[in-house]
């Protein structure tokens, strides 16, 4: 018979694995463990999906893929030694079947063998995840005795719901240990928080709440680990975007289980987690995909200042190299701003002057172009020079390129293909032009935990403070094709974050004649966003993992604020170019 344990160390290891990366994660397990074990810990617990990487998406569905991941743990399982236990997320092929289901479980470790295996009940499959897609939902499960103790393990999205968790209080489960996967939006945090009470106030259980942290393509892990006793009171809260491990103590009482108190790290709430998370989101790409450094072209204006700072904060100046392309509708603001922005940060800057091939390209097309007026395709001659030197510097020094467009440009489709748009990840992709401005602000006030940038100003006020343009032709403003900004992001926000009807909009106070040019643009412009570079993930609804609309696509709402579908509507061709309208 077990005995009862009176007390119990359970170590929270909240890491950032690699997907694909199993050889690497196991090793990781074994590092964690050893300073569980230093600690004195019984048992030390490992995210969502550990061993795999999260999310694994398609490779799931790879026979060689399960099997690397199942030898991968029953070795682990065989060569632990004396310590801990582990429980550590995985993904779990049923043996002997012709085409085995596989499921998003976990497994507990210890004694040289998988003790027990548990396989998550709810399988998100919405937004940015689609887990019905490669994975089987598990039965309800009961609890894992361990020590003594009945442990309920209910995987991440298995404690947005009632069902498993209720399960496993009336199956005897004493303590909940949630491992999870949870990616950072801007209002999740304090989502998870308000499902963790719920759980705790009606299981009146213990739980502890396990996060990853890192980087994985455009989803960003913020950690924020935490454990709430059965009295909702928080116990421990273990640290936002970076990754850590803290033993919890545990002992048995009266009315249950409880955890002492342990760490209390303050979370960055705002500006200041958003900052973070694109730091990580960038720090992450780059590291994970082994590439030396980063390039940009820096170009006096906000949005490339707030990526360069970005940059240097993720990777250390002397991994971040500007350039400045100027041309003859370059003003000698933007080229004060741009030096003044990349001698704040410390880092190289050179300076290519565009003229010549944007010259020879007007002379190439000279004759083709006969009789027809300059117009915004010589603008974007100018563009995409850039974008072809960004690249080459990028195929000769190895370095990846950084796009730097917005949220409100992107959604509008103010960018330009194979120019501005060239690049391998936009760490401010999902942030709109007024957030662009807020996070600068922030940084110019602080350094992120971590950061590996200067302290004081960064991005010098001028920055912050003159019109934006693009600068393709004379005295240029954005706000020469686009609304206000102000006026613009909460458009756009209600559209693409809230799907707000067009005549809710008007109802707010905005002119439907630009309600509506918006909604169309956002539509138009949905081919350029396919052909965009990746980029963090910020907003509950970003661009490509949330938002899936057709490229082809003549639906519309009606003028009577009505929704329809318009065969006799007069569609726009889209146009491969920086302007929206």
């Amino acid at each position: 018979m077990t005995e009862t344990a009176s007390s119990i160390k359970i170590a929270l290891a909240q890491l950032n694995p690699v997907v694909g990366d199993m050889a690497g994660n196991v090793a990781r397990i074994r590092d964690a463990r050893a300073e569980a074990a230093r600690l004195g810990a019984d048992l030390v617990v490992f995210p969502e999906l550990f061993v795999t990487g999260y999310p694994p998406e398609d490779l799931v569905l790879k026979p060689a893929f399960q099997q690397a991941a199942l030898e991968a743990v029953e070795h682990l399982a065989r060569t632990m030694g004396p310590g801990p236990a582990v429980l550590t997320g995985t993904i779990w092929p049923e043996r002997g079947e012709a085409k085995p289901s596989v499921y998003n479980a976990v497994v507990l470790l210890d004694d040289g063998e998988v003790k027990a295996v548990r396989s998550k009940v709810e399988l998100p499959n919405y937004g940015v995840f689609d887990e019905l897609r490669v994975f089987t939902p598990g039965p309800l499960p009961g609890p894992i005795m361990f020590k003594g103790v009945k442990i309920g393990v209910p995987i991440c999205e298995d404690i947005w719901k009632e069902q498993v968790a209720e399960c496993l209080a009336e199956c005897g489960a004493e303590i909940l240990i949630s491992p999870n996967g949870s990616p950072f939006d801007w209002p999740k945090p304090d989502l998870r928080m308000n499902v963790a009470v719920a759980r705790v106030t009606s299981t009146g259980l213990p739980l502890v709440y396990l996060n990853l942290v890192g980087g994985q393509d455009e989803l960003v892990f913020d950690g924020g680990s935490f454990v709430l006793n059965s009295d909702c009171s928080l116990a421990v809260q273990m640290p936002a975007w970076r990754e850590g491990l803290t033993v919890t103590e545990w002992v048995r009482e009266a009315g249950g289980w409880v955890c002492r108190p342990g760490q209390r790290e303050r979370l960055p709430e705002g500006d200041g987690a958003a900052y973070s998370a694109c730091v990580l989101g960038l720090r992450d790409y780059v590291e994970k995909n082994g590439f030396p450094g980063v390039v940009l072209g820096l170009s006096g204006g906000v949005d490339s200042a707030l990526v360069a700072a970005i940059a240097v904060d993720a990777l250390g100046a002397e991994r971040v190299q500007a350039v400045m392309l100027p041309y003859k509708y370059t003003s000698k603001e933007s080229l004060e701003d741009a030096a003044a922005c990349a001698k704040a940060l410390g880092i190289a800057y050179d300076m290519v002057p565009i003229g010549e091939p944007v010259e020879g390209f007007a002379d190439a097309l000279a004759r083709l172009f006969s009789g027809r007026q300059s117009d915004i395709t010589e603008e974007n001659l100018q563009s995409r020079v850039r974008g072809t030197i960004l690249m080459a510097i990028s195929n000769k020094f190895g370095l990846m390129v950084l796009t730097t467009g917005n949220k409100s440009e992107m959604s509008v489709g103010y960018a330009t293909l194979y120019g501005d748009m060239n690049g391998g990840f936009n760490p401010v992709k999902d942030l709109y032009k007024g957030e662009i401005y807020r996070l600068c602000r922030w940084r110019n006030e602080n350094v992120p935990e971590g950061g590996l940038g200067p302290a004081g100003r960064v991005i010098a006020e001028r920055i912050l403070t003159k019109a934006p343009s693009a600068e393709l032709r004379p005295n240029q403003t954005d706000q020469d094709s686009l609304p206000p900004y102000d006026v613009l992001d909460d458009i756009l926000f209600h559209l693409v974050e809230k799907e707000m009807p067009v005549a809710e909009l008007v109802a707010r106070g905005h002119e439907r004649a630009t309600v509506e040019k918006v909604e169309r643009l956002l539509y138009l412009a949905e081919y350029k966003r396919r052909q965009a570079a990746p980029g963090v993930k910020i907003s509950s609804r970003n661009f490509g993992r949330d938002r899936r609309y057709p490229i082809t696509n003549r639906f519309r709402e009606r003028a009577t604020g009505a929704s329809a579908a318009s065969p006799a509507l007069k569609i726009a061709v889209p146009r491969a170019d920086g302007d929206p309208s």
